[in-house]
């Protein structure tokens, strides 16, 4: 019997458009012959559809002719099953059961550790990362703070709140000032894709990017900018019991940042919303990076690093920062769900799109099932002769 698999996508994010573009490229790849395929688009407002005209990205530009086509659904525990029911019409009929759950989503809502909680609460086994390790993920400031904890190498970097800086900007920004030096990054820190992110080269910068990062997050994160800087990526795929490695890229970049335009549009006109993208497979890059053994060695132990640290499941890419003059690497990030789910990495390693899919889909079974041994529950009588309800009587009108 085939596996019914519910792909999840979209999202309330800004990456919305993003996640489809990478949930369409892998359910074209995924092995029809193993698994079922239901689509479930989650718009912008947090609806979720299922239907079989979600399969042709063209529908996406034209939402109002999905939402009046699809079905709009709810997942949730039916008996120890896991069903997409109807979510209007009389009889709110079942629309099919679903044994596993993919998401590919990227950003706030989807990657950050509020979906995989949904998933949790529902029971239903999913693909990659968990709560703990997507929340990390999502979160740079945390991540920062973890990888610092565990040896991994991350750049200097100052964060505040939003309401802080608005309170006290000046305090805020003498404190910058005195730890770090310029160019400086500003950023969200819970966005990805180079959302709201931008290079201040002095002080009057630096107070306009904080404020446009703001209306984006209410984490506010400022690092230094990593001098004869060249951007080398890497993907790992695994759990906490294994993990393998693939090939390392050079991302290039005609921006002093990789921006996202870089990675998901590179100037081409066509498809979705006016874009013709193969997600983050766009960018300019070179596979495999032109660098030392030495480099390499120390990109590859400190991504197992990162993986082990952030407790990291299925596929992830880890983002690295370059100084060349001075021969070191820091972590930029990680991404828990990474644009085209670094397919591109992964086929230059000598494993093939479809490969990636299935091992990525196994390694949630198997979380499931290594889940499913602990003890989540035990045998209790502390509510015996517990006398605190005598209390409740006031409370009734």
């Amino acid at each position: 019997m085939k596996i019914k698999l519910c792909v999840l996508f979209g999202g309330r994010s800004v990456e919305h458009e993003v996640s489809i573009i990478t949930a369409i490229q892998a359910i074209n790849k995924i092995d029809k012959a193993k698994y079922e395929i239901i689509p479930v688009y989650i718009d912008k407002s947090g609806k979720w559809y299922t239907g079989g005209m979600l399969l042709d990205i063209e529908i996406y530009r034209d939402l109002d002719l999905l939402k009046r086509y699809a079905k709009e659904v709810v997942l949730y525990n039916r008996d120890g099953k896991f069903v997409l029911q109807n979510k209007k019409g009389l009889f709110k009929s079942i629309v099919t059961e679903v044994d596993l759950a993919f998401p590919i989503m990227h950003g706030t809502n989807g990657e950050d550790g509020t979906l995989q909680g949904y998933l949790e609460t529902v029971g239903i086994p999913y693909c990659e990362s968990n709560v703990y390790a997507s929340a990390l993920g999502q979160d740079k400031i945390l991540q920062k703070q973890v990888l610092k904890e565990n040896g991994v190498n991350v750049v200097k970097y100052k964060w505040f709140f939003d309401t802080e800086y608005l309170n006290e900007p000046d305090k805020i920004i003498s404190s910058i000032d005195k730890s770090l030096d310029y160019p400086l990054i500003v950023k969200p820190a819970t966005l990805g894709s180079s959302v709201g992110i931008a290079v201040a080269h002095d002080e009057l910068e630096l107070r306009e990017y904080i404020m446009d990062a703001s209306q984006y997050d209410y984490k506010i994160l400022v690092e230094e900018v990593v001098n004869n800087l060249r951007e080398l990526n890497i993907s790992v795929l695994g759990n906490s019991e294994r993990q393998e490695l693939s090939v390392i890229e050079e991302v290039g970049s005609k921006h002093e940042l990789l921006t996202y335009e870089d990675k998901y549009i590179g100037g081409k006109k066509g498809k979705l919303g006016g874009i013709s993208s193969k997600g983050m497979a766009s960018a300019k890059r070179l596979i495999p990076a032109d660098i030392s053994e030495d480099i390499e060695k120390k990109v590859k132990d400190q991504a197992l690093k990162t993986f082990r640290a952030l407790n990291s499941s299925g596929v992830v890419r880890i983002d690295f920062l370059y100084d060349e003059k001075n021969n070191e690497v820091y972590v930029n990030e990680i991404n828990n769900i990474p644009g085209s789910l670094s397919f591109y990495l992964w086929e230059k390693t000598g494993k093939e799109y479809p490969e990636l899919l299935d091992d990525i889909i196994n390694l949630g079974i198997i979380n499931y099932k290594n889940k499913s041994k602990k003890t989540t529950t035990f045998k209790s009588n502390i509510l015996e002769g517990f006398n605190g309800l005598k209390g409740v009587k006031g409370l009734k009108k």
